[in-house]
């Protein structure tokens, strides 16, 4: 009952791949008369276009300058060619100026090579068009109006700040029509996006003094008034009552409206289990100060079973099914019912929860039952939970008492050792990071503290605690553009501390102890490979104490100028375990790595070398895990 996490497996993935429809594509073969444009042949091309500039340039007039066009008009006369040639260089004029060249020198020829013995496309015509683009124009002053209600509105001066602070076409930086497009975009969807849904472009003027080389910038931004939340109105409930959605959406009337809010409350929604899909909007049409949500949902069955089958490098091949039933009759609770068979594991786990209440606080219960092989041991494990939880967009907490048992099973002597114990657990999850499921600046920090006592002939009491905390921080100097700062990428630091503090550890249960290794944690070596050390030897044996650090570089791939959805990665992670800490011994792994945004969460690809095991492997991991 830990506080929920996005965390997606490659099984989830694997799921989604094998419900995709590949399609297929019928192969047309094109009419053997129809022109092949630019393919170099005299008989298929007019005229065959150089152009001779800086790469960008070229870059640009090649997509899109109109003269390429009649390439593939092989009858075209020397007048008709002419008159083509005067428009292309008003049209390479005008191209070149979104660029920030005003003032180019454009020089446009038509040439015909003499033909050579055995040849007859240099018997065609060559236009060649050479630039020389001059001094590009760079942003001069910037003239940016708030008006409407955003420009009074006491509480909105962090807001107005924000406008002007996230300006991205800062004076000195080269204008572009492109740069100066999403500077106006990007400072209206700052508006957008809290209290004013309607603001707009009042005006947008550039100014250009080509003899400066400098572009003015104006711009007036109205926000229009400020609106607040009224009441929620729902669409579409059968099943469930409407007050389940206010639940969920968790909106209050009379508070400033936020895209951010509505977007969260959709996932929300979408979360629980008990909706298909959700969408909020804001009816503009109204009193802005208490303007109606109107929420349109489709609701989920009553009852669902779903069959998996993933595979991941931590857990091997696994198949799993599950069984949800949403409304069980007369408390209402949803039950969940789940078995999953992997290669080291075989788990079935029964989770019970109530609907959320005014406080946003569920009841949950819940019971598991699993066979786990840990190296050499085979660890068998009863669960049983009972306790509260609620999930925040940036804080999750949960209490709850527990009751586990182990038996540990030594196979080379068929030697177990049974464990019990009784606890009291708190969890949290403080998420502070700038989006998820991709974040790219922020901090989270997560623990959990248990107490309680060991059972059976040895009973004396326990705690138990375990601290992780990941930060992220942006690389390339605050004043650089947008891009460049993207471009820069970021570092990624991770550490986790953990301890149980008993007399005797022998007598707590398998699995209240320590191993590490993995792809969250260790990469590098197999999956709770790290463990007590022995002569310097490494063991897969729990211990009482944990620590594990990482650093990795994320850095964004860039093609042709533009960030993909790939990053490459380069990190160095260290883990020890140890029933006493002045004898942690480090083990170290350190690798190279792939990121993707895939439409699923993150896609983490890592090879990875574990310097004690002197061995390769490679990791891999979907989702974002806080």
């Amino acid at each position: 009952m830990a506080p929920t996490t996005s965390r997606f497996s490659v099984a989830a993935a694997l799921l989604i791949l094998c419900n995709l429809t590949l399609p297929v594509h019928a192969q047309v073969q094109a009419p053997a008369t129809a022109p092949a444009v630019g393919s170099g042949s005299a008989s298929a091309v007019g005229f065959t276009l150089q152009i001779q500039a800086p790469d960008d340039i070229r870059n640009l007039l090649q997509r899109h300058l109109e003269l390429q066009r009649y390439q593939v008009l092989v009858d075209l006369s020397d007048a008709e060619i002419q008159s083509l040639l005067a428009s292309a260089e008003q049209d390479a004029t005008d191209l070149l100026a979104t660029l920030g060249y005003f003032s180019p020198e454009i020089h446009i020829t038509l040439q015909r090579p003499g033909a050579t013995a055995g040849s007859t496309a240099s018997a065609g015509k060559v236009v060649q068009i050479e630039v020389l683009p001059g001094t590009q124009t760079r942003v001069g002053a910037v003239h940016l109006v708030l008006e409407g209600a955003v420009a009074e509105d006491p509480r909105a001066q962090e807001q107005r700040q924000s406008v002007q602070d996230l300006w991205t076409l800062a004076s000195g930086e080269p204008f572009s029509q492109a740069a100066w497009d999403t500077a106006k975009e990007r400072a209206l969807k700052l508006l957008l996006a809290r209290r004013y849904p309607t603001a707009r472009v009042l005006d947008s003027r550039a100014e250009v003094h080509p003899e400066e080389a400098r572009v003015d910038l104006d711009l007036q931004l109205d926000s229009g008034p400020a609106y607040r939340y009224g009441k929620l109105e729902v669409e579409g409930n059968q099943r469930y009552g409407a007050d389940l959605v206010r639940r969920f959406a968790r909106l209050q009337s009379g508070d400033d409206y936020e895209l951010s809010q509505l977007v969260e409350a959709q996932q929300r929604l979408t979360d629980s289990g008990y909706y298909d899909s959700a969408f909020l909007n804001l009816d503009l049409g109204g009193d802005p100060a208490q303007a109606t949500v109107r929420a349109q949902v489709k609701e989920a069955s009553m009852q669902k079973a779903v069959f998996g089958i993933g595979a991941s490098t931590d857990s091997g091949a696994r198949i799993s099914a599950e069984h949800t039933y949403n409304q069980v009759p007369g408390i209402d609770w949803r039950a969940v019912n789940k078995i999953t068979l992997a290669r080291d594991s075989k788990t079935f786990a029964s989770d019970w929860t109530s609907q959320p209440g005014e406080s946003r606080w569920r009841w949950a219960a819940s019971a598991l039952f699993g066979q786990d092989k840990v190296a050499e041991i085979d660890v068998n494990t009863q669960r049983y939970r009972v306790g509260r939880f609620t999930t925040e967009a940036s804080f999750d907490q949960s209490y709850f008492l527990q009751y586990e048992r182990t038996e540990a099973v030594l196979r080379e002597i068929d030697q177990s050792t049974t464990n019990q114990a009784f606890s009291a657990n708190y969890a949290f999850a403080l998420r502070r990071f700038d989006s998820t499921p991709f974040p790219s600046s922020g901090w989270g920090l997560g623990g959990e503290l248990a107490a309680g006592a060991v059972l059976g002939a040895g009973q004396e009491p326990y705690t138990r605690v375990l601290l992780h905390a990941s930060t992220y921080q942006p690389l390339g100097q605050t004043q650089a553009n947008l891009f460049a700062r993207q471009h820069a990428g970021r570092m990624l630091y991770r550490a986790q501390l953990g301890g149980v503090f008993v007399d005797n550890a022998a007598n707590v249960p398998f699995n209240q102890l320590f191993l590490t290794g993995g792809d969250t944690t260790v990469r590098g070596y197999q999956y709770q490979e790290i463990g007590t050390t022995h002569d310097g030897i490494l063991s897969a044996e729990s211990g009482r104490y944990v620590a594990t650090g990482s650093i990795e570089w994320q850095r964004p791939i860039v093609r042709n100028g533009l960030m993909t959805d790939w990053e490459s990665a380069v990190f160095i992670d260290t883990g020890a375990v140890s029933n006493r800490v002045e004898e942690f011994s480090f083990k170290v792994g350190v690798g190279v790595g792939a990121r993707w945004k895939s439409p699923i969460g993150p896609l983490q690809i890592d090879l990875a070398y574990g310097v004690a095991t002197e061995a390769l492997r490679l990791h891999l991991n979907v989702g974002f895990v806080f």
